[in-house]
């Protein structure tokens, strides 16, 4: 069971992004899926470590502006390692959509880290690293 609700978690955590066909990007849903104190990294170029207010900030204004219209990414692979109330999730995934007008596709790898809360499962921790 807990894995198909980390599953469920990750999956919510990457549609929340998701713009196509007109649709309203649901940032927000990040605050109830990473914990309040939650820490979410960019590594390269440019490393950055957010907290989740100011991850979701400059997405919400970027997936709501026209600027990044036709967005979603999605997971392709993982790994799941639970034990008791922690786990660790390391995936990869997929992305595209059309920025400033261009149509793109990407790809990286996501660590994503769980702990069991009373209200159920919630990431502590995102880390992504963008594929070249």
């Amino acid at each position: 069971m807990s894995k198909s609700e980390i599953d469920a978690v990750t999956a919510e955590f990457f549609g929340a992004f998701d713009n196509r066909g007109g649709r309203e990007a649901d940032v927000a849903r990040i605050r109830r899926l990473v914990l309040p104190g939650g820490v979410i990294v960019m590594t390269g170029p440019d490393f950055t470590v957010h907290t989740v207010e100011e991850f979701i900030a400059p997405r919400l204004r970027l997936l709501s502006d026209g600027r990044l219209t036709e967005f979603s990414e999605w997971e392709t692979s993982e790994h799941t390692e639970i034990v008791g109330d922690i786990a660790s999730r390391l995936g990869t995934y997929r992305k595209s959509g059309v920025r400033d007008g261009e149509r793109f596709e990407g790809g990286g790898t996501k660590t994503m880290q769980f702990v069991r809360t009373p209200d159920g499962w919630r990431i502590a921790a995102v880390s992504w690293y963008d594929h070249p």
